[in-house]
């Protein structure tokens, strides 16, 4: 049996409804999800209600890009309930820088003479977060790019003509936040990080001191020898190896619900030991609440 704890909804980049992604996951025998839309937990009510009507267990979640060492990592935090608290509140300003960044994107683009405007982004959005996927949608809709991956490539990636840099907490104060929230925060995809795989284990050591919970071992877009690696370096630091394929739907259509590129399996396992990894409310020092933006 297997779960997986790595899902976008059309209420961040994805483009299935979260009533679609529950029936598909109940459709290949998944045992456990957890929802994690970036910057929002809007999609949260209707998975948790879709999830109610089968046997999959559920897991609020959401996904933060956060700064670290002057780069930009990924943090996926699971048990983060819809309402008031510490990173709950903190997410409604990180969606407004979103929407300041999504305006300077528009004018970037406009600057190089695409006929984009913000309406056409937001309603390739539908009601979710607006995020780069949805000016790739439309780019790709008007014959200026053919895929997302050439998008990015040519304009929205970091470094590219049209790239906008947004507001981010850092790494550190995300993970406080979170842990204050009762939450558990987890590395996504750490491949992304300007480190090598074997430098993980050191270079973490310090996010696991306040409160770092996991590291995302079992990728959609990971080798079996790479997955395999970063569970072991889950098991020295003492946290959990977590996983997911990271699906969001045409917006990376070679990643399925529940098998990545085909050939991952996240054990069920993972599901109950993040339960486990659950830590009571820690009260947060003034520095790390207050003045963790960059």
């Amino acid at each position: 049996m297997a779960v997986d704890l790595h899902l976008h909804s059309v209420f961040s980049d994805g483009t299935a409804t979260p009533e679609e992604i529950v029936a598909t996951a109940a459709e290949i025998g998944l045992t456990g999800i957890a929802l994690t839309d970036h910057d929002t937990l809007a999609g949260i009510p209707r998975a948790s209600a879709a999830a109610d009507r089968t046997a999959i267990k559920f897991i609020a979640g959401t996904e933060l890009s956060v700064e670290w060492r002057d780069q930009t990592m990924h943090l996926l935090v699971y048990f983060l309930d819809p309402g008031p608290g510490p990173l709950q509140d903190r997410l409604v300003e990180l969606r407004a820088a979103r929407d300041e960044r999504n305006l300077r994107i528009v004018s970037l683009l406009q600057g190089l003479g695409l006929d984009i405007s913000i309406e056409e982004v937001t309603t390739e959005a539908g009601f979710g977060v607006v995020g780069r996927p949805h000016f790739a949608g439309v780019m790709i809709e008007k014959g200026y790019v053919e895929s997302v991956a050439e998008a990015f490539d040519r304009y929205l990636a970091a470094g590219r003509p049209a790239y906008a840099p947004r507001q981010k907490l850092t790494a550190e104060a995300a993970i406080r936040l979170a842990r204050d929230s009762r939450a558990v925060p987890v590395i996504a995809h750490p491949h992304t990080i300007g480190l090598r795989a074997a430098e993980y284990a050191t270079g973490f050591r310090q996010l696991v001191s306040i409160g770092l919970g996991g590291i995302e071992s079992y990728y959609g877009e990971y080798s079996p020898e790479m997955r395999n690696q970063i569970a072991g370096i889950c098991d020295e630091l003492g946290i959990v190896a977590t996983g997911g394929s990271d699906y969001h739907g045409r917006y990376k259509p070679h990643l399925e619900i529940g098998v990545g590129r085909g050939d991952l399996r996240v054990p069920d396992a993972v599901f109950d030991q993040l339960v486990s990894a659950r830590q009571p409310c820690r009260q947060l020092g003034h520095d790390a609440s207050q003045n963790g933006v960059v």
